[in-house]
């Protein structure tokens, strides 16, 4: 008899601790704020800080849908990866300041992306098919989807604790991060759609994914050292400049290696 005394006051403890995380979710008042004009004000802001903060996300977002060869599978991915980032969002407003004890994922987060980029230029250094043209590891469309929300989870941590310092009004933080995730996303696909385009936004895209591993890696807690995003923002394009002038030179030799005049 106890003991089921006890389980029902443990019961009534969680629905309690559950309530007061996610109740605000769930409060008129909240709603009316946010869709007022300050409230969308904020809104505004955090979407622009959600994108900024998420360079990275889509440029790791593009690299992993990249692999799929079906466009179709590449929507899905995206799409299915964007419900998925949703629901964390929800789950982790409500927790709030404990992102904060979350540095672990971070750390592996950083370690895997490593591994990622290494491999991709492994791969690119000794190919292993017979035509000698490199082979790379495919995942299917849920195998990626597992690698977006993996990722995403790594990457959202300091956005969430960004836009919760803008705003404590968890319905605000929850409307600006999703649409700055619709945002992302759609990056990512125009993103994917360029590397198609040029290749050699493919390696491109890789070397990002080596120095946002770094970045990530400086900004755990025992090294504590900040990346500016603008200049990270800017270290993005210059990049992708550089492999948009690689590519016109190689269409350009290309070109003139088949329109030299013969002797």
């Amino acid at each position: 008899m106890n003991g089921i005394i006890i389980n029902i006051e443990k019961g009534r403890i969680a629905i309690k601790f559950l309530g007061a995380l996610y109740g605000p979710f769930f409060s008129v008042h909240n709603w009316q704020l946010a869709f007022s004009v300050s409230g969308l004000i904020t809104i505004f802001s955090l979407i622009l800080l959600e994108c900024m903060l998420s360079v990275d996300n889509a440029v790791v977002l593009a690299a992993q849908t990249e692999q799929l060869k079906a466009e179709s599978d590449r929507k899905k991915a995206l799409m299915y990866g964007m419900g998925g980032a949703y629901l964390f969002r929800f789950i982790a407003i409500g927790l709030g300041t404990y992102l904060l004890q979350f540095w672990p994922i971070k750390a592996l987060g950083a370690l895997y992306l490593v591994w990622m980029s290494a491999s991709y230029f492994y791969a690119v250094r000794h190919p292993k098919s017979k035509t000698g043209k490199r082979t790379k590891r495919v995942h299917g469309l849920w195998g990626t989807v597992f690698q977006i929300e993996s990722l995403d989870i790594v990457f959202s941590v300091d956005s969430i604790l960004a836009a919760l310092a803008v705003s404590s009004n968890p319905v605000i933080v929850l409307i600006g991060g999703c649409l700055g995730i619709l945002a992302m996303r759609i990056v990512a696909q125009v993103i994917t759609t360029f590397i198609d385009r040029v290749p050699e936004l493919e390696t491109a895209a890789y070397v990002l994914v080596g120095l946002i591993a770094i970045k990530l890696g400086l900004s755990l807690p025992m090294i504590n050292v900040k990346t500016p995003d603008w200049l990270f923002s800017i270290l993005v394009v210059l990049i992708f400049i550089w492999a948009g002038w690689r590519h016109a030179v190689h269409v350009k030799h290309h070109r003139s290696m088949y329109t030299k005049p013969k002797a």
